[in-house]
């Protein structure tokens, strides 16, 4: 039996021990078994009896009295508890597990047993007594019992109150009042107010609310819907090209043929076109499926809130209906005190009943409000992991992010206030149908106003569609320019670009704040027309009434009852525009998520994993495209590779080497043939890949810790030196992008996580390009080579470096897309083609070299690999995510420093706007105070003509004046916002392009992006808005109770506690509430740094096959966020309830002294304090909550005030200009020169002196870390001198302007970047050059026929990070934008350290030739590029130690002479050698390529 009733409940059923204690009690089952059952087994043994006389008795039922009213409504109540704990208990445990069966079997005992009472006090109707014994003994019985259980609750809610750890969230235990109170919520409330919240101390989320769970259900019910829609999607298809009548044509040709056709006949236009942008906008895609979707995955929050709404809805209607019986009570000399006393009672608890209900359906809308945004973000991510090259151009980085934070934040928005677009029409009927009873027909001219006001409505709510549209296109481009500006910022500070981009920022940002001023202009006619709409639905209908009939008199009761309803007509009709308009934008965003999320995924299908003895990878007649109508990348590639073979494949700058890997990893459209891939992949990628984590992390990318192989592979990638100077050793926490490792680090980590990994296939491009000769030699013996680590694994290697070949199993050589040979070393030395005879020339000295070098070379790792301009700082965990948050309360200054934005007069005049206003709404109101009570002053004679229009007149032309006053006050503050906004952006970008670099350095570029997104966004558009509400308020409560005051002077004693009480929450929630706020902005910016990371490094989580983990990752961080934002949630309705708690007060209070003052007081002042009362509740609560969000906004003033003060970088330019034509010598003299890259960190470079000739030519090498490249940002002034100086022709380069440096230096950096924009913008953007002139350094950079080829030529738009150009083209961009300077001194910093022998050889050239006359600094890994330097400097540990021509530093042994060595260079004469050799090669190559290109167009049937 026991054991029975254990399962029964769900926990124990007795246990002697709970008895055995200091504080002894029941087992919970016991009570809810035993303590409940007694009474009711009694009553149900005994109680049918007392039914008998309804069935038997003839006699007459005795009349109903007001005993027997109050014993069924309070037994009904009793019965409609039951219900409601039914239901809930009912909808918890579809949501969760099941309930134990004793929480579903008790109320319903409950249900029946209150139905038994109702008939057992219907039936002692019959009876002389009309009391029941039975019932008596029930009761007893009931409480008895009742009292143990009772006690039993009460020492468990106090427990749960003072002694409960903070990780669960104690909802799921609190008992039925706590969960309609919030109760549970108050311990979280102290907390805040005594010490700032941390997300520790934030409660964690119920398993059914987390993103994975909510994601779940979402996800299956979006792929249906998806499905669908694109059935839809390709029936419209269908129909479009029947129409077009095109079917016919292409049914009869063979699928690849068509294929080929529908590739050719889609090319023709499109280059017409030039734009691809243009066609790309009228794609069509799956539409109307995600509003579905949202409907069918979140059905039981948007039931549940109905029916708490449709409580509230109704009940709302029963406070004006029992105002005018208190008015008639109170005109009514004869009625009785109880009356009165009642009628203040009900209206108390209407109010109280009325509050709960909403606070129930605003908690169900919020959450799900977050719920949706959790889905959307969790989709938007997936969504990026999988799709394809051709949607993932549609949108870059920026847009995406803004998805995520516009678009999503957009739908919370929407479901917050989501059944506004029922329940407002809903609440206008009802109020209507009460109004007719009140005024009759007349109530119709209220109606023909409101009508009226629809159409305006509809024109504003479709302007501001339009407007919105607009503006989201600007918020896009401003936010991509602006993340390549941060992304891009070293180049342009380099190149002193900042002024032409802030300009291009400016330009999008004008256009922005015009359209934004328009919506605001819009919003303040639209907040007029509603402001005006209950005034003049009033006034017109109380007009009409004592017009049409003289009989008419306008009494109390009737006015004050039509103006209750039509103030709660003012609610609905105020927030239907408003969930129009968000109904409006949220549609604009529902078409840019269905685009991005139902858009093309990458398709995988010609990658094939079949077992093939013998074949690890293979390709067969592959054909790749970049674009599904494009040209193909690479063509019928035939190629077969064994497994634990070492491939390498070579060719020139845009042979298709990359897109051949690419292929392999799935990325490309793919046009015919297939891959097949035995095993698991790994992926080292040309530009290093790095997250924002530990070093460690960053190795182990997921997998499981063995350290032994953990410590060989670190061994084995040369780390270990790094790891001695990293400040935590591979804890260091790494910046984002890997700001803090030198490139051949990022190398050497991205090397390091592929060979950990264990997979069976190693695709490496290019890997070695990014370190020195030494580290690469080094790299390939220990690694790649055929007794690396590696050496039993299949690796595919791409690779510029020629010195490795003899060395591989296989190397297959690339031209145009095409593999042109392949073979063994020997074989193709053998064939005695064109790349033998470069192998020959080649080889010879590379091979003595590397015999020479076998031995020995481990052991100068030590030396070599030191850290990598340590620069850096290894970023605190805090500081690598989120943004800063200090704890405390927002600064009154920076209310003023938005203020004085807004401009100190203007700020002044809006606020007297809204005086006059309210002013005149008091007048309103006092004036129809007097006008009712005429009723009683005329009472048996005609009422006056006169005087009637008199009342209509001042009544009519307060409440215009009211609207005016407001009309006036928001087109003031509209303005105001507008240029607020426009100050604090300029000032925030105009800063962020000043700072030093060091900023950029220990900042993660998602933080400053969320300062120009979501902060900029709250200054434009939410600011405004919670300063007006906040204004607009604190006047309706001032009004309000000066009014309630003036008709009943007592009630000043009760403001006071009242008051006090009010003053107290305010305090206690305010700071919890902002803390919170911040905790959700910080836990925000990492959804969008890991989101950005992912982004960009999305072709090595695949390759990889990561995707589960990244999203796993992104659940979890968005979990963080969420669990702060629902804590922010049910905190604001904690407070709601005990606000309009006080609001309840005001109106028992109002009511009550209007009782108790009966026969002193006219009606009509009783009519207008207690419906002025009833409209204090919710103004009440909206005060805090708009002083809460403003507080919680301004902080946004706040972030970007923080990003305005950051210590500038010297002036841009100087009073002190240098002379004309400088520097005309270029003469550069280093003068004991030393550099540090912060105050607190050593010195770099230490006391440099040397002299550079005009025209020298110098080489700097030096072994990572030496300070190369600290050497060219000092000569930029990227970082200011800690002692000595440079002079460049006699000039202190500190004592000029940086923009008069910079832009008389030219550098070619070592990251070829590019930003989104034409070519010609690219290499020109203040436009300073000629056309001819531009061609003519395309042409000497060997890019003219490349761009002349180009849709667009100059005008091609170059896509984001330049990624539609291969690196290779990049860098020659770079070598063009020299070229197109020409200033007098250039700097090469490892420029060619990325690009094929092809590309170096074409750079080395140029620049010999073009800059002939120039002094060139070259900073170098491939030590060839530098031996025909005039002299080359030698740097080690930041000092020079050999600075002489390379003829004497190759005779004298020393580091260079050991560096050359390595490099496989005995004199000067071998690279002269080899670059006649190189010429050879590229001639015959070009021929080559000439024939192949014939070949293929032949073959494609082209021209």
């Amino acid at each position: 039996m026991s054991a029975a009733l254990d399962e029964f409940c769900g926990s124990v059923f007795w246990n002697a021990s709970y008895l055995n204690r200091s504080d002894a009690d029941l087992p919970v089952c016991f009570q809810q078994t035993v303590l409940v059952w007694i009474p009711l087994v009694f009553l149900w043994i005994l109680g049918p009896w007392q039914i008998l006389p309804m069935c038997k008795s003839r006699d007459k039922k005795s009349s109903v009295t007001k005993l027997y009213i109050i014993k069924q409504v309070l037994t009904t109540l009793l019965m409609l508890t039951a219900v409601a704990e039914l239901v809930l208990t009912v909808v918890e445990g579809a949501e969760q597990d099941p309930l134990p069966a004793v929480q579903y079997t008790n109320p319903s005992l409950y249900i029946a047993t209150w139905l038994l009472v109702l008939l057992i006090h219907d039936a002692r109707r019959f009876c002389l007594r009309r009391d029941s014994g039975i019932l008596f003994c029930f009761w007893t019985l009931s409480l008895l019992c009742g009292v143990l259980t009772f006690q039993s609750l009460l020492r468990r809610a106090l427990q749960v109150g003072f002694g409960r750890k903070l990780s669960a969230s104690p909802l799921s235990s609190s008992m039925m009042s706590c969960s309609i109170t919030f109760e549970w919520y108050s311990s979280m409330v102290f907390k805040g107010y005594r010490k700032p919240l941390e997300i520790e101390d934030v409660w964690e989320l119920k398993a059914k609310d987390k993103t994975q769970s909510i994601y779940a259900v979402f996800e299956k019910n979006m792929k249906t819907a998806v499905r669908k829609a694109q059935a839809e999607l390709e029936k419209r298809k269908r129909k479009k090209r029947r129409r077009e009548g095109d079917l016919d044509h292409v049914n009869n040709i063979s699928k690849a043929q068509s294929q080929d056709i529908l590739v050719l006949e889609e090319k023709q236009p499109k280059k017409k076109k030039g734009d691809k942008g243009d066609s790309g906008s009228q794609k069509d895609y799956p539409r109307g499926w995600l509003i579905k979707t949202l409907c069918k995955t979140f059905w039981q929050n948007l039931l549940l809130s109905v029916l708490f709404k449709v409580v509230h809805d109704v009940i709302v209607f029963v406070s004006p209906q029992l105002l005018k019986l208190l008015i008639a009570f109170v005109s009514d000399e004869e009625s009785f005190t109880w009356q009165g006393y009642m009628y203040a009672i009900l209206l108390f608890l209407s109010a109280l009943i009325q509050s709960l209900c909403l606070q129930q359906y605003f908690s169900l809308c919020f959450q799900l409000g977050i719920q949706v945004r959790a889905s959307l973000i969790a989709a938007i991510y997936k969504k990026s992991l999988t799709m394809s090259g051709a949607t993932r151009k549609e949108s870059t980085v920026g847009e995406t992010v803004n998805l995520m934070s516009a678009d999503a934040q957009r739908f919370m928005d929407m479901a917050n206030f989501v059944h506004q677009l029922w329940s407002s029409p809903l609440q206008i009927i009802l109020s209507i149908v009460f109004l007719w009873g009140e005024l009759g027909p007349s109530v119709l001219a209220g109606l023909a106003v409101m009508v009226l006001l629809i159409p305006i409505n509809a024109f504003l709510v479709a302007k501001s569609k339009t407007i919105q549209v607009r503006n989201m296109k600007n918020k896009d481009e401003r936010m991509k320019i602006m993340s390549e500006i941060l992304n891009g910022i070293k180049i342009l500070k380099l190149f002193a670009w900042e002024p032409s981009f802030e300009k291009r920022v400016n330009e999008i940002r004008a256009r922005e704040l015009k359209n934004l001023l328009n919506f605001s202009y819009l919003q303040s006619v639209s907040v007029f027309v509603f402001t005006c709409a209950p005034f003049l639905v009033s006034a017109s209908s109380f007009a009409v009434y004592v017009l049409v009939d003289e009989n008419n008199i306008l009494d109390a009761e009737k006015a004050f009852t039509a103006i209750s309803l039509f103030n709660v007509l003012r609610f609905p009709m105020a927030m239907l525009p408003m969930v129009l308009s968000s109904l409006v934008q949220t549609n604009v965003s529902t078409v840019r998520l269905e685009r991005y999320l139902g858009g093309e995924d990458l398709d995988t299908s010609a990658i094939h994993h079949s077992p093939i003895e013998g074949s690890a990878v293979r390709f067969s007649e592959a054909t790749f495209a970049w674009e599904q109508d494009g040209d193909a990348a690479i063509r019928d590639v035939n190629l077969d590779i064994t497994p634990g073979s070492l491939v390498a494949v070579v060719g020139a700058v845009g042979s298709g080497k990359s897109s051949l890997v690419s292929a392999m990893l799935g990325e490309m459209e793919h046009i015919k043939g297939h891959i097949n891939i035995q095993g698991s992949l790994a992926y080292v990628p040309q530009q290093a890949w790095i997250q924002n984590a530990t070093l460690k992390d960053n190795i182990l990318f997921g997998s499981e810790l063995d350290e032994t192989r953990y410590q060989q592979v670190i061994k084995a990638c040369a780390l270990l030196p790094d790891l001695e100077l990293l400040p935590a050793g591979d804890q260091t926490e790494i910046g984002e992008k890997g700001i803090n490792l030198s490139g051949g680090q990022k190398q050497r980590v991205s090397l390091a996580r592929a060979v950990y990994s264990n997979a069976d296939i190693y695709v490496l491009d290019d890997p070695l390009s990014a370190v020195d000769a030494h580290v690469g030699k080094y790299l390939f013996k220990h690694v790649l080579g055929p007794k690396g680590l590696l050496k039993n694994k299949t690796r595919i290697l791409v690779t510029h470096s020629i010195s490795f070949l003899p060395q591989v199993d296989n190397i297959v050589v690339m031209v145009a897309g095409a593999v042109t040979e392949q073979g063994s070393y020997g074989t193709l030395l053998a064939n005695r083609g064109a790349f033998a005879q470069f192998l020959n020339l080649y080889g010879r000295q590379e091979k003595d070299a590397s015999e020479k070098n076998t031995t020995g070379t481990g052991n100068k790792m030590g030396l070599c690999v030191c850290l990598g301009d340590m620069k850096n700082l290894a970023l605190s965990g805090s500081d690598a995510n989120g943004g800063s948050h200090e704890p405390y309360p927002v600064k009154f200054s920076m209310y003023l420093r938005y203020l004085r934005a807004v401009g100190l007069w203007y700020s002044f005049w809006v606020a007297m706007g809204y005086v006059g206003q309210y002013v005149a709404f008091v007048g309103t109101n006092l004036w129809l105070s007097a006008w009712t009570d005429d009723a009683q002053r005329y009472l048996n004679e005609t009422y006056p003509l006169e005087q009637r229009d008199l009342r209509i007149g001042v009544f009519g032309a307060l409440g215009v004046s009211q609207a005016l006053f407001l009309l006036f006050a928001t087109i003031l503050s509209a303005y105001g916002a507008t240029r607020a906004s426009r100050v604090m952006h300029q000032q925030l970008l105009s800063n962020i392009l000043r700072v030093p670099m060091s900023f950029y350095d220990t900042t993660p570029t998602g933080r400053i992006v969320n300062r120009f997104a979501k902060d900029i966004f709250t200054i434009d558009e939410t600011i405004p808005m919670s300063f007006r509400s906040w204004l607009s308020c604190l006047m309706g409560i001032i009004s309000t109770l000066l009014m309630i005051t003036l008709a009943t002077p007592f009630f000043a004693l009760i403001i006071i506690p009242l008051g006090i009480f009010y003053y107290f929450v305010l305090r206690f929630y305010v700071s919890t509430s902002r803390q919170l706020r911040r905790l959700d902005s910080v836990t925000r910016s990492p959804i969008y740094s890991h989101f950005g990371e992912t982004v960009s490094g999305l072709s090595v989580i695949r390759a990889y096959g990561h995707q589960a983990r990244f999203l796993k990752q992104n659940e979890i961080t968005m979990d963080i966020n969420q669990k702060s934002v629902y804590s922010w949630i049910i905190s604001n309705r904690w407070l709601a309830i005990r606000l309009e708690f006080v609001g309840s007060l005001v109106v028992f209070f109002s009511a009550l002294l209007a009782v108790i003052s009966k026969g002193t007081l006219e009606g009509g002042i009783v009519g207008l304090s207690v419906s002025s009362a009833l409209n204090v509740t919710q103004t009440l609560n909206w005060l805090v909550r708009t002083s809460s969000e403003l507080e919680t906004n301004i902080v946004a003033v706040e972030r970007v005030h923080e990003y305005t003060k950051v210590k500038n970088e010297a002036p841009w330019v100087t009073e002190k200009r240098p002379p004309r034509g400088w520097p005309s010598k270029g003469e550069i003299r280093f003068v004991d020169y030393k550099v540090r890259y912060r105050p607190e960190l050593e010195l770099v470079l230490q006391g440099i002196t040397c002299n550079i000739g005009s025209t020298e030519k110098v080489g700097v090498v030096g072994r990572t870390g030496a300070g190369k490249s600290s050497l060219t940002n000092c000569l930029f002034r990227v970082l200011e001198a800690a002692g000595g100086m440079i002079l460049i022709d006699e000039v202190d380069i500190t004592t000029i302007g940086l923009h008069d440096l910079r832009r008389n230096l030219t550098i070619i950096p070592q990251d070829p970047v590019l930003f989104t924009g034409t070519l010609r913008m690219n290499l020109d953007p203040f436009d300073q050059y000629t056309d001819e002139e531009v061609w003519k350094a395309l042409e000497l950079a060997h890019l003219k026929t490349f761009v002349q080829d180009l849709p667009g030529r100059l005008l091609y738009v170059v896509s984001e990070g330049g990624e539609n150009l291969s690196v290779g083209q990049r860098q020659l961009v770079c070598l063009a934008r020299a070229l197109l300077r020409k200033a007098k001194i250039l700097i090469l910093d490892e420029a060619t350290a990325a690009v094929d022998l092809e590309t170096d050889h074409l750079i080395q050239t140029t620049i010999r030739s073009e800059f002939a006359d120039c002094t060139v600094l070259t900073i170098a890994h491939r030590l060839h590029t530098i031996m025909d330097s005039d002299r080359v400097m030698v740097l080690q540990a930041g000092r020079i130690v050999e600075f002489d021509s390379p003829e004497e530093l190759l005779r004298k042994p020393g580091v260079f002479s050991m560096m050359a060595k390595d490099a496989g260079i005995t004199n000067t004469e071998t690279t002269t050698c080899r670059s006649q050799g190189l010429l050879g090669f590229l001639m015959a190559t070009a021929l080559f390529d000439c024939s192949m290109n014939k070949y293929m167009r032949q073959s494609l049937g082209l021209p």
